[in-house]
């Protein structure tokens, strides 16, 4: 199994996406000035949206897939938003092609592209799926939670040009593509998007990506923030998702599905990170992060994610719950705040029917320049 993302585009750079194989997302006017170092001159609110963008393309690997969803633009003749696809991740990571007068394509898309991923076809049908088809029409719903929810909360919410559906979600979406299509796709080498007919069609011209691929590191910038007392938790999530396989925790599991700011209600609730890991049982795994030491009522936040997760994850995906928490160290583990946590800790796995919650410290050396993590037995 595999992540599926899903890429806001419009006709312009659908068009190029289509012709030179790439899937990407844009940082507007802003230059990425503190890639694989540690300063930056950037204001820190900029800065933090920067890396949300960076965490998104980090949670990208080989072999996911990736839809487009064309955007609604009357102008254009584009009365309402249509999913196309299918196209499969090539290259990971996704890279970085900084905004500035090299970067590959700009003057042809019209914007700025910052973080790119390579694709190539998988099955690509020509017609796409509206978004009322989608989204909106509920004829072969039986219950709420087969709804396409992650692009529900998407629209609601306004989140970033590349957004990650569930396991369950995509074989929906796949499926309703398909279908709308006769289940008849089209074979060739380059494909291309025709504006008149919003169909995707084979291109008699091929078209080579010869950008720049430079390679995200976020680290310095997060060791950076950390040691002189700034906020870095979208920094520290970024890293987390870059490396997930290499990570203690993580290691020797199959991570078959990667999400993060993964939204559970109308609200502004989101689960920063969360993975389904298909070993000997499934499991879905919602990590809450925290730049700060964790405190007793993390567990609040924990349960949401929990009932959310069992009502409209569960049903459509059978899994056991594993919940996490990856936090700051806590040096002094003789305070009375420490026995509260725990206390916490044990009162919400006797509450919940569920795998009991994991523990994740992480620790900072400033000199030496290393983050590390541990996990506590408590």
């Amino acid at each position: 199994m595999a992540t599926t993302h899903v890429f806001i585009v419009d006709t312009t750079t659908f068009k190029y996406h289509l012709e030179y194989m790439f899937a990407g997302t844009g940082a507007k006017e802003h230059k990425i000035d503190f890639n694989n170092k540690k300063s930056s001159s950037l204001n820190p609110q900029t800065e933090n949206n920067l890396v949300g963008m960076i965490a998104d393309s980090q949670r990208v690997r080989t072999g996911d897939y990736a839809i487009f969803y064309l955007q609604q633009n009357f102008r254009e003749g584009i009365r309402e938003g249509k999913f196309y696809g299918v196209f499969k991740v090539k290259e990971a990571p996704s890279f970085l092609d900084n905004n500035d007068n090299k970067q590959f394509l700009k003057s042809s898309l019209g914007k700025s592209l910052t973080f790119r991923t390579i694709i190539e076809p998988h099955q690509v049908y020509p017609e796409g799926v509206t978004e009322w088809e989608a989204l909106d029409e509920i004829k072969y719903i039986h219950s709420p939670n087969q709804m396409l929810w992650s692009l529900i909360y998407r629209k609601l919410k306004g989140n970033r040009g590349n957004t990650m559906i569930t396991i369950y979600e995509s074989e929906r979406l796949i499926n309703l593509i398909r279908n709308k299509n006769n289940r008849k796709s089209i074979k060739g080498q380059s494909y291309t998007f025709n504006k008149i007919t919003q169909k995707i069609e084979v291109s008699t011209k091929f078209f080579s990506y010869n950008g720049r691929k430079e390679i995200i590191n976020i680290l310095p910038r997060l060791i950076e923030k950390y040691c002189t007392k700034k906020q870095f938790e979208v920094h520290l999530q970024a890293y987390i998702l870059q490396n997930l396989e290499k990570l203690p925790m993580f290691l020797n599991q199959t991570i078959e599905w990667i999400g993060n700011e993964v939204s559970c209600g109308v609200g502004m609730q989101r689960i920063d990170i969360m993975l389904s890991i298909n070993d000997q049982n499934r499991k879905v795994v919602p990590i809450e992060l925290k730049s700060v030491e964790a405190y007793p009522e993390i567990v609040t936040q924990l349960q949401r994610y929990v009932d959310w997760i069992e009502q409209y994850y569960l049903p459509n995906r059978p899994s056991d719950i594993e919940p996490m928490i990856i936090s700051r160290e806590i040096k002094d583990k003789t305070t009375q705040n420490y026995k509260e946590l725990i206390k916490a800790f044990k009162t919400f796995n006797s509450k919940n029917s569920i795998l009991p919650l994991r523990y994740i410290e992480f620790s900072i050396d400033c000199n030496k320049q290393k983050i590390l993590f541990k996990e506590i037995k408590y």
